[in-house]
């Protein structure tokens, strides 16, 4: 019996096999698509965060005022294109009359596209991994705003990319100190200073805000003495 156990595995795994080289064609036509439509829409600034922040919660107006500030100064905004501080950042460019831009990917419970994107702008994937390339290719700066697994997986994927000199050294903005304070102390001390993990240099990479008009000082700033380019 567990010869023929085996044979019906092993058959199965074939045919997996067989599938799996077929969605080659459908990755590489999100990759295509997307790289035509972003290159399109010119310098951007990628925002992360919740999908579950509400609006009226401090983070949420944050998004909407930081989003708004950074459109009027001609940068683009890039969300996951579904509510909570997506939807927030989406609508800050949106009031300022900016470029919103939503890369969309359908989620079980919580993603949806929110009204604030721009028609022509809007974007759906079925890979998190090609939906993750548009993001970085573009994006001139990543703020992060509070949120949860997902969040942290788009800031620790940056910071790697970053470190690992895999593209151009672009600002990576966290927002709200009470926040992201316990990470980045754990990071300093226990990943650095006690286990040697990280070089106490990584953390430059790192800047940390509470205001608006601090993150878009900096960047303005930045932004006289670098160039707005792709990032690979």
């Amino acid at each position: 019996m567990n010869g023929n156990i085996n044979i019906a595995k092993q058959r199965s795994w074939k045919e997996s096999q067989a599938h799996s080289s077929w969605q080659i064609f459908k990755i590489m036509a999100e990759f295509v698509d997307g790289f035509e439509a972003m290159s399109r829409i010119g310098p951007c600034i990628s925002i992360f965060g919740s999908a579950r922040t509400q609006p009226g919660h401090k983070y949420y107006e944050l998004a909407v005022d930081i989003s708004r500030r950074l459109s009027e100064e001609g940068f683009g905004i890039i969300t996951g294109g579904g509510p909570g501080i997506m939807e927030a950042a989406n609508k800050g460019a949106s009031e300022a009359g900016g470029k919103s831009v939503g890369l969309n990917i359908d989620l079980p419970f919580e993603q949806h596209a929110n009204p604030y994107i721009d028609r022509d702008k809007s974007l759906q994937f079925d890979f998190f991994f090609v939906r993750k390339v548009m993001f970085v290719k573009y994006s001139q700066a990543f703020i992060m705003m509070p949120g949860g697994f997902g969040t942290m997986d788009e800031f620790f994927e940056v910071a790697t990319l970053i470190q690992t000199n895999k593209f151009k050294q672009s600002p990576m903005i966290l927002i709200g100190s009470d926040y992201w304070g316990g990470l980045l102390q754990w990071m300093k001390t226990v990943m650095g200073e006690k286990e040697n993990n990280i070089n106490p240099t990584d953390l430059d990479l790192i800047r940390v805000f509470d205001t608006t008009e601090e993150v878009v000082k900096f960047l303005i700033e930045y932004y006289t003495t670098h160039p707005l380019e792709p990032n690979f």
